[in-house]
Parts: C-alpha cells; sequence; structure tokens
C-alpha cells in the first residue's frame, strides 16, 4: 500500500506540520486525520482520539461524496480504543484477528462506509492506563541500544528502492525488531523450545513465524488494516477476497510496478500462444507474428480483438503456480485482466482471490514445507555441514514463494514476507547484506517467477548471503524486552539518530 507522510520526518516534526496546517485551515479533514494518526501511532490516544472525532463530526453534505479520512476514520477510532485498552497487556496473551469482530474487519480491510449491523463499540478510553510517554534512547541499557541500532540497520534492508516508497524509518526500525524477533523464535524452535501465543504455550506454527512480523507492521501504521484473510467472517470468504491492483488505468500507470510490466506481457504472450497452439493450430503463425511487434501491454487489445471474436471489451489471463507436494498439481496463482476499447481507456489489473479451497491449497503446501524447515533446522543446529545450511535457505524461500503467491493478508505480506525471511536465515546462520534491487517487489518476484526453485535463485542473487557474525546470539530478547504495545511503541517513539553507528 502507499506508504505515509508521517514517517518521513521524525513523527514529533510532522505533529507539527500537521497542527500548523489546521491553523491555517480548521476544517482540513486531511490534515485532521493525518493529526489524530500520528497521536494514536506515537501512544496520544487521548489527543488522537479527539482529533479522530472531529473528523467524524464533519458529514458530508447531502449529494457530496464522503472522502477518505471520513470513510476511514471510524475504523482507526475503534482500532485506537482497542489499542488503549491492550497496551499493558503482553502481547503474547491476545490475538487481534480473533478479538475484533468479523464483519468490522472486513469493511475495513475493504475500505467500506462504516456501516455494520448491531456493531458494539470499542470501550472508551479508561483513565487509569496511561498514554505512552517519550522514551529517550539512554534511558535503555547498553545490550538493548545496541538491539535498537541492529533493527535500524536490518529494517533498511526491507526497503523498497522504488519511484513510489518513501524510507519510513519507523516502518524500518519495526520491521527491523521482526526479523531478529523471528530469527529468536526460529532457533527456540529449532532447540525444541516452545512458544507462548494468543495465551497458550505450544510448538511454534509457520503462521506464528508470519504473525511476528505482522504484529510490528501494525504498531508501525495504525492505519492500515494487516488482517489475516482467512480468519475473516466465512460470509465475506465464500464470496473470495480480493486483491486488487491497477497497474494502468486510464492515463494513470502504477510506478511501483513498472518494472514488471515487461516481464507480465512476456507471460500473456506466452498464454495466447499456448491457446492457439491447442485450439487453432493454424492460425499459429499468424498470432506469433502479430505478437512479436507487441512491445507495450495497450497494443495487445486490437489483437486479440483481431483473432479471437470473443475479445469484444477485453480478456483475463490466469498463472499456475506448480505444487512441490504434488508434482502433477497447479493451483491458481493470479489473473491478469485487460478491458477497454482503445489505449488510453484501458484498465490493466492483477489480482488474487481467496477463495477457501486455494486457500487450503496453499497452506497444505506452506505446512508442508514449514515442517521440513523444522526438521532441518532442528538438524542444523547440531552440525556444521554447509549443504544443510543452503537446504533450509531454499526451504526457507519456497516457504515465501507460496505466502507470496496466496497473498494471505489485506495489506503488507511483502515486507512481512521479506522480514520472515530474513529472520528465518539468520536463524540459519546466514546474514543477508544485499539491498532488494531498483524497482523490484518480493511480492510481485515471486507472483511473476513460475517456480519456487526459481524464485529462490533470484532471491539469494538480490541477498548476497554472508556468514551471520556471532554477536547478534548475544543480543537481548526482543520479545522479552518490548512484550507489551505500550514497549513496542516506546521504542518506535525513540530517536536513535545521534546514536547509532553510521553503516553505508
Amino acid at each position: 500500500g502507499e506508504q505515509h507522510h508521517y514517517g518521513l520526518i521524525h513523527q514529533f516534526c510532522c505533529l507539527c506540520v500537521f497542527q500548523r496546517c489546521l491553523q491555517l485551515e480548521p476544517y482540513n479533514e486531511v490534515c485532521q486525520y493525518m493529526k489524530g494518526l500520528s497521536h494514536v501511532a506515537m501512544g496520544q490516544f487521548y489527543e488522537g482520539i479527539k482529533a479522530q472525532t472531529k473528523v467524524m463530526l464533519n458529514d458530508p453534505l447531502l449529494g457530496q461524496k464522503a472522502s477518505s479520512e471520513y470513510l476511514k476514520v471510524k475504523y482507526l477510532r475503534e482500532y485506537s480504543r482497542y489499542l488503549h485498552s491492550h497496551l499493558d497487556i503482553p502481547v503474547v496473551e491476545y490475538n487481534v484477528d480473533q478479538d475484533l469482530p468479523g464483519n468490522f474487519k472486513n469493511h475495513w480491510a475493504k475500505n467500506l462506509p462504516f456501516l455494520i449491523e448491531d456493531y458494539e463499540e470499542q470501550p472508551g478510553l479508561q483513565p487509569h492506563i496511561k498514554d505512552v510517554l517519550p522514551q529517550n534512547f539512554e534511558s535503555y541499557n547498553t545490550e538493548v541500544q545496541k538491539l535498537i541500532c541492529t533493527a535500524d540497520h536490518l529494517g533498511a534492508l526491507t526497503q523498497y528502492d522504488t519511484s513510489s516508497f518513501l524510507p519510513n524509518l519507523r516502518i524500518h526500525r519495526a520491521m527491523g525488531m521482526a526479523t531478529i524477533e523471528v530469527m529468536q523464535a526460529m532457533q527456540r524452535t529449532w532447540s525444541n523450545s516452545k512458544v507462548r501465543v494468543n495465551g497458550k504455550t505450544r510448538q511454534m506454527q509457520w503462521r506464528d513465524m508470519f504473525d511476528i512480523a505482522v504484529k510490528w507492521r501494525r504498531i508501525a501504521d495504525p492505519d492500515q488494516p494487516v488482517l489475516w484473510l482467512d480468519q475473516m467472517p466465512a460470509r465475506s470468504l465464500s464470496r473470495g477476497f480480493n486483491n486488487h491492483i491497477n497497474l494502468i488505468r486510464g492515463q494513470i500507470i502504477n510506478i511501483r510496478y513498472f518494472e514488471y510490466f515487461d516481464s507480465i506481457l512476456k507471460f500473456i504472450k506466452e498464454r495466447i500462444l499456448a491457446y492457439h497452439r491447442t485450439h487453432n493450430p493454424r492460425g499459429l503463425v499468424e498470432v506469433r507474428q502479430a505478437l512479436e511487434n507487441v512491445n507495450q501491454v495497450e497494443d495487445l487489445l486490437p489483437i486479440m480483438k483481431q483473432f479471437n471474436s470473443k475479445t469484444r471489451d477485453g480478456f483475463t489471463v490466469n498463472s499456475k503456480v506448480p505444487s512441490l507436494k504434488d508434482p502433477d498439481k497447479e493451483y491458481d496463482g493470479f489473473t491478469i485482466t485487460i478491458t477497454g476499447d482503445r489505449v488510453g481507456n484501458m484498465l490493466f489489473s492483477v489480482e488474487t482471490q481467496t477463495t477457501e479451497e486455494r486457500t487450503q491449497q496453499y497452506q497444505s503446501e506452506i505446512e508442508s514445507l514449514y515442517k521440513d524447515l523444522t526438521a532441518k533446522g532442528k538438524a542444523l543446529m547440531l552440525s556444521t555441514e554447509l549443504g544443510d545450511a543452503d537446504a533450509v535457505c531454499n526451504l526457507i524461500l519456497s516457504l515465501v514463494y507460496y505466502f507470496c503467491n496466496l497473498m494471505p493478508l489485506s495489506r503488507g505480506s511483502s515486507v512481512v514476507a521479506y522480514s520472515a525471511v530474513m529472520g528465518a536465515l539468520m536463524a540459519s546462520g546466514k546474514e543477508v547484506v544485499g539491498r532488494i534491487p531498483p524497482g523490484k517487489l518480493v511480492d510481485f518476484e515471486a507472483l511473476t517467477t513460475p517456480s519456487p526453485d526459481r524464485f529462490s535463485k533470484i532471491a539469494k542473487s538480490w541477498m548476497n548471503l554472508k556468514s551471520l557474525p556471532g554477536w547478534y546470539q548475544s543480543l537481548p530478547s526482543v520479545a522479552e524486552t518490548f512484550p507489551t504495545t505500550r514497549t513496542m511503541i516506546e521504542v518506535l517513539n525513540t530517536d536513535s539518530s545521534p546514536h547509532c553507528p553510521k553503516k553505508s
């Protein structure tokens, strides 16, 4: 999703910007919304909810379209109240996906107007729960300071270098913390320890690994609903929950995915040829010649109309994902849709459909890979064979290949996946040194790569893996140092810039 303005500069500075903006224009909804959001992100719930309530009172006039801030603010206010009441409860004792009402989650993730039947509001702010206070970097002991600096460094490696992403230091630190916490949790699991999740002590599952990253991603940006789609109400799932991305809409090109236009175009051409090979072998040469002259997606529509009378307004192409568990099987990947009647009036989009059946197929792949990974991880803890570490690495990347193709979260699948990859690789003794190349995205790379092996090769070439320095093992436990939402927000608010050694 788009990244917000408030992560750019330090949040405090940002707040001044929104306050100044409100002095100049007291009714500006965007500023009022962002002011409420900045306060809540920093743990100042009283001020945050006051600003949010102002946006809510700003009903659109009759016949006026409601602003996106007006649509979002009621969700943010309810979620803020939920966060506030859980500030001091250990995060391992509850589960956001299970606590928030199903219809609330469904409407929030789909960005629908807040019309929820029989909705019971979250309790108002309880005065005995105090706001989060600013935390000084020096108030942490030197071990924790080192942990924070390490998280900042690791988080910067999850940053995408595409023109639509601005560096968001808050998200960097959060995802760096997630990476270290995943590393620590995996190592515990591989040395036969249990984890505590949602009030129970048990063996760690694949979802717990991703949930560590989800937890940090949610706290870093409360504006975005990062929710598991398979935990949505059954009704909304049986209809299919679509993750929809517009690549070109009319004159507007989505720059973020620009690097992938060529590979998607090549993929579409291959599918068209495969179709004609089966259904129109005599016309194959002619179709192939016509496709050779197509250099951009826009030029496909006229050709499709020429060779296929059914293509009136557009066409769709589906990708397939091979199964590792069952080599003869393939699953539905994503759907590419191109509609329109001429250049400049075209919609070019991709989507994945989260149906129950598709979810089960992918989860069974992920489960079997995770089981293998746990067995190999345990063996790795006792061995020094280089080949073992490499096998673990391939399992981790294959697992994430299916995770990305499944797109199981309403937002943030990509950065969550990458933090989990980095953390699990670190658990296996590998450090990620390389950055994601300019224009590349983890999730789209997985979507447009035909097999997990190919994806593993590409990801390894980006990551430039080295052997993990020993001092990582002596970092304090992330889960024990920041056990509550309050402690997590405190550490994300801390300014480390004058203190951490500069890394290139």
